[in-house]
């Protein structure tokens, strides 16, 4: 049998099992652990590791890396090897501007094409995604926060915005955890809610702007401001070099 076609079972945090191609397995699994923060950026992705983890050829992990690089959230690196992407300031900003304007247009088609089934499915991804804060598992709530705005990506009736939500929805969970600052609580649930409520009431007007309420804040948390960092340790410690020129001077 061809490898590519070979199934795949490995299970996944909560103890479900996955099925699929190997492709679709490995890719499944990294994917996850991206939106769970459990992968930060910058980290290196050994294809000989990665084969060893799940027991398939590096031909495979290959297939499944090209996907995800494909996707803005793996780095292939010629002759150095795949790492997870680490957005930069300005391509942190370039994302969530177009996260917003895709969220935008999948909340208002949702409003339209939303089925009841779907709306009850949402409402149990909240209950599951609080639980998930609750009892301290940050990394499964984050995933299904994300998952979210896939399920309301899937709503819209439209393919290729849930082909860019699911590479957007990706790169957000990198951004999050590469430039996030001060509290790290989590409250997105209530807006998740509030924002159900809408879509069902079939009320476009408020489900758009608590949408964008939603991604204001989670703008809020993160620290993009570029002078914030900086890898020129003269810069980082100017402060000290000031205070021992003042002492030069006195002496």
């Amino acid at each position: 049998m061809n490898e590519q076609l070979q199934p795949l079972k490995k299970p996944t945090r909560n103890g479900k099992v996955r099925t699929g191609t190997q492709d679709d397995i490995v890719y499944a699994h990294i994917f996850d652990a991206i939106l769970e923060q459990r992968l930060a950026p910058g980290t290196k992705l050994s294809e000989e590791a990665l084969g060893e983890i799940f027991g398939v050829s590096r031909t495979i992990i290959r297939r499944a890396l090209s996907r995800l690089a494909h996707e803005g959230v793996v780095l292939l690196r010629p002759n150095r090897g795949a790492v997870v992407a680490c957005p930069s300031v300005e391509e942190a900003r370039q994302i969530f501007f177009a996260r917003r304007l895709v969220e935008r247009a999948i909340t208002e088609l949702a409003v339209q094409h939303a089925s009841d089934e779907q709306l009850a499915e949402l409402r149990q991804m909240v209950i599951d995604e609080q639980a998930c804060f609750a009892r301290g598992d940050r990394g499964a709530g984050i995933r299904l926060s994300g998952e979210f705005h896939l399920k309301l990506a899937e709503m819209a009736k439209n393919t290729p915005l849930v082909s860019f939500q699911r590479s957007l929805v990706s790169q957000t969970s990198l951004i999050i955890a590469q430039y996030e600052s001060g509290n790290r609580s989590h409250c997105s649930y209530d807006e998740h809610n509030q924002l159900i409520d809408a879509i069902a009431a079939r009320d476009s007007d408020k489900a758009v702007s608590l949408m964008m309420h939603h991604m204001d804040h989670v703008d809020s948390k993160l620290n993009l401001d570029e002078d914030s960092a900086s890898d020129d340790l003269h810069a980082v410690f100017s402060h000290i070099l000031g205070k021992a020129g003042k002492a030069a001077k006195k002496r």
